[in-house]
C-alpha cells in the first residue's frame, strides 16, 4: 500500500511575507501566530510579514519563523493523516508537532532555546559551511578526513541533501582549503555559503549542552506515526530514542537523501512538503524520480 509522507524544510527557506496569507485568511492560524508572538516575547508575525531579508536571517529569528509557517500550514490541512514524517535539520521540530510527540508550545520554546544557543556557538567559534557539486560522498568524506589529520581544523560532511550535492561544515579556513580540493577532485563547484555557522559538526558542541538540557526537560510523547530523524535516517516511534537523536542532530549530519530513501523502502510514493518554499521537493525528485510531490504553505 502506498504511503503518503509529510516533510517539513529547515532554516534557509524563509523569505519576506512568509505565513502573512495564513494570517489574514484563516482564524487559527492567526490565534497560533499571536500565541507565539507571547511564548518568544517580541512580534515575530511582524518580522515575517514586514521584515527585511536582513532581519529574516539572523538565526534567532529565522529558526522560529520557519518552524511557525510550517507548523501553522500543516494545521490548516484538512484530515491531514501522515503515515510517516521528517524535517531537515530545524524541520525536525515541525515533524514532531505534525506526529503529535511534542506540544506546539513546547516545539516551539525549544526552537528557540536551540536558534540562540547556536546563535551564541556561531559567535564564539566563527565558521562557515560550503555546497560541494557532483563528487561522490565518499570523495567529499575522504577530503574532510584528510583535512582534519593535516590541520587540525575542523571540516566534516554535513547535509546529504541528494546523490551529487552534499554540504560541509567546519572552521573558515579548513572550509576554504576543502573547496580548492573538492575542485582539484573533480567537483562541478564547491562554493561558500551564506551561513553564519558551521552547522551540524562538533564545532555546535557549545549549543549541543543547553539544547540537550531544555529537551531532557521536555515531555515527548508516542508519535501517531514514525518519524525519520536525520541523524539515523530510519524510521523512529519510541520518545525517548527520538529525544536522543534530536540532541545529537545539533552536532551530527542530516541524512536527508538516506532519509528519503528509508521513506521509499518504507512505502511512501507521494511527499508534501509542507512550509516556506519547495527545497525539498526539488530534493526527493533527485533522490527518487518516480515520487509524487507537492507542497502546502
Amino acid at each position: 500500500m502506498s504511503k503518503h509522507a509529510y516533510i517539513f524544510p529547515g532554516q534557509g527557506s524563509q523569505f519576506t511575507g512568509m505565513g502573512k496569507n495564513l494570517y489574514e485568511n484563516n482564524m487559527l492560524a492567526k490565534e497560533l501566530f499571536e500565541q507565539a508572538n507571547d511564548i518568544l516575547k517580541f512580534r515575530i508575525s511582524d518580522i515575517m510579514f514586514n521584515g527585511t531579508e536582513a532581519d529574516l536571517k539572523q538565526t534567532n529569528v529565522t529558526q522560529p519563523a520557519v518552524f511557525l509557517h510550517s507548523i501553522i500550514a500543516f494545521k490548516t490541512i484538512e484530515n491531514a493523516k501522515p503515515d510517516m514524517v521528517a524535517g531537515h535539520s530545524l524541520g525536525e521540530f515541525s515533524a514532531l508537532v505534525a506526529n503529535n510527540t511534542l506540544r506546539f508550545e513546547d516545539a516551539l520554546q525549544l526552537v528557540s532555546i536551540r536558534a540562540n544557543a547556536m546563535q551564541k556557538a556561531c559567535e564564539v567559534n566563527p565558521s562557515t559551511m560550503a555546497a560541494v557539486i557532483a563528487l561522490a560522498d565518499e570523495k567529499v568524506e575522504e577530503i574532510c578526513a584528510a583535512i582534519q589529520q593535516e590541520t587540525n581544523e575542523v571540516v566534516v560532511a554535513a547535509n546529504y541533501n541528494c546523490p551529487g550535492q552534499l554540504v560541509i561544515s567546519g572552521s573558515i579556513k579548513a572550509i576554504e582549503i576543502a573547496c580548492e580540493k573538492m575542485k582539484a577532485a573533480g567537483a562541478k563547484r564547491a562554493l561558500v555559503l551564506p551561513v553564519g555557522g558551521a552547522f551540524h559538526s562538533p564545532l555546535m558542541a557549545l549549543a549541543k549542552d543547553e539544547l540537550a538540557t531544555a529537551i531532557e526537560a521536555t515531555n515527548f510523547q508516542t508519535p501517531v506515526c514514525p518519524v525519520y530523524q536525520n541523524v539515523v535516517a530510519t524510521a523512529v516511534s519510541d520518545a525517548a530514542t527520538i529525544k536522543q537523536n534530536l540532541i545529537t542532530q545539533l552536532t551530527g549530519a542530516v541524512k536527508w537523501s538516506q532519509s528519503v530513501q528509508a521513506m521509499v523502502a518504507d512505502g511512501a510514493t507521494h511527499f508534501t512538503e509542507v512550509g516556506p518554499g519547495k527545497v525539498l521537493q526539488g530534493l526527493v525528485q533527485k533522490i527518487y524520480k518516480e515520487a509524487i510531490t507537492d507542497g502546502v504553505s
